[in-house]
């Protein structure tokens, strides 16, 4: 037991999830990032749980504690709320152990996610703005039907289930120094350092939430769960408003640090996975590896980062993508007052192509009242090879008389 008579999830409670979800879930590669190491001065690893079943890790916990209810609780059936990864792993472990799944999504949450979990065969239900609204949607369900909740993360045995992930890590990589954690209500980041805890409590283990929807440091300060006022954040998977009691309990006792990541920070991470570990990530599943990006210094190596889950629509990747680029300066927004006369937006085209600048987008305009008599500003996008070449281009453009103004 511990304060507030909290009792923790085990090693031997890890250990027994493991053994239940043996042939259920996969054991997912460690992957080395020589790039990282790079950064890190040690080799740095990535787990890679967008490679699950259901593209996330939630199916561990979603499994354990569906697979525990009584005959009398599976014949009620399960609801759940989620805004995509715990729904399709509730949905996934609904099918297989032959229960009657009905999940709550806000309106917002992701169509391929949406579909996955209909995909699943459970029934998904849209409404309400936010999880929190979803949630309230489901507790009323389960209170009017008798159909068995599933907490998405403030349970022994999700918590159990999600631990089994650092178990695989200890086995993958049994020298590791320091685990890093995508870290929303605390289920998996709890879970793993349950694990970690019982066989290595030397091991470092750190929990990254998203800067915009960050309720564990303040409520770690406070001592007890705090609600957030608010969230706004690309990473709707680790946007969770408050901790639970069991969750807070864990990170309090168990984990060693939680940082935060910015917008930026996730969107270049997110790249980073794609160029060069060759992996599709969602903003949420990709925190740790930002985390380690923006400050390598900060993790002994040997290092392992969860990359927790891959469900991303496509419309977001794009959109992330490009930001990424934005953030890492390989996208220049760029203004130019030119002569209004023929040959002047082929001049400028003409000095962008000589220093190697692609140029995506090209407006005109005319008629701005900020402009004087016979002047054009021209507005372009440019493609770049990094923050040095976006120097030379502003370079370039001021060495031919141009005024520019970026962004």
């Amino acid at each position: 037991m511990t304060r507030a008579d909290v009792s923790l999830v085990g090693g031997a409670d890890v250990a027994a999830a493991a053994a239940l979800l043996e042939g259920v879930v996969r054991h997912t590669p460690l992957e080395h990032s020589r790039a990282l190491a790079e950064r890190v001065g040690g080799p740095v690893w990535l787990k890679c749980e967008n490679l699950q079943r259901t593209g996330s890790f939630k199916i561990r916990g979603a499994y354990t504690r569906l697979a525990r209810l009584s005959p009398e609780e599976r014949a009620r059936g399960v609801v759940a709320a989620s805004a995509g990864n715990h729904a399709q792993g509730v949905a996934l472990a609904a099918q297989l152990l032959g229960i009657r799944a009905t999940v709550f999504m806000p309106e917002s949450a992701p169509l391929p996610k949406v579909a996955a979990t209909r995909g699943y065969g459970a029934e998904a239900r849209l409404g309400g703005a936010s999880l929190t609204e979803a949630l309230a949607a489901a507790a009323e369900h389960a209170q009017r039907t008798g159909a068995v909740f599933i907490h998405p993360f403030d349970h022994p045995d999700v918590i159990a289930g999600q631990g089994t992930v650092g178990l695989e890590v200890l086995d993958q990589c049994p020298d590791v120094a320091t685990v890093v954690v995508c870290t929303g209500g605390g289920g998996l980041v709890s879970g793993i350092a349950a694990a970690v805890r019982s066989r290595r409590p030397d091991v470092r283990v750190v929990g990254v939430q998203a800067a915009a929807a960050a309720a564990f440091p303040g409520s770690l300060a406070a001592g007890r769960p705090v609600a957030l006022a608010g969230m706004t954040t690309m990473a709707d998977g680790i946007a969770v408003g408050s901790p639970g009691e069991l969750t807070f309990a864990h990170v309090r006792d168990l984990v060693d640090e939680v940082r935060t990541v910015g917008e930026e920070d996730l969107s270049q991470a997110l790249l980073f996975c794609l160029e060069r570990a060759k992996l599709v990530v969602e903003p949420a599943g990709v925190a740790a590896v930002a985390a380690v990006l923006a400050d390598p210094a900060a993790f002994p190596p040997p290092v392992v980062a969860i990359v927790s889950g891959g469900n991303i629509d496509p419309v977001l990747l794009l959109k992330v993508v490009q930001h990424g680029m934005a953030a890492a300066g390989r996208y220049q927004s760029l203004r130019l007052r030119v002569p209004d006369r023929p040959g002047s937006l082929a001049a400028v085209l003409g000095e962008l192509a000589e220093v190697g600048a692609n140029v995506l987008e090209v407006e005109h305009e005319r008629t701005a009242t900020r402009l004087g008599l016979g002047e054009v500003e021209v507005f372009v996008v440019l493609e770049t090879r990094g923050p040095e070449h976006a120097e030379e281009v502003l370079a370039r453009l001021h060495r031919a008389g141009y005024t520019v103004t970026t962004g």
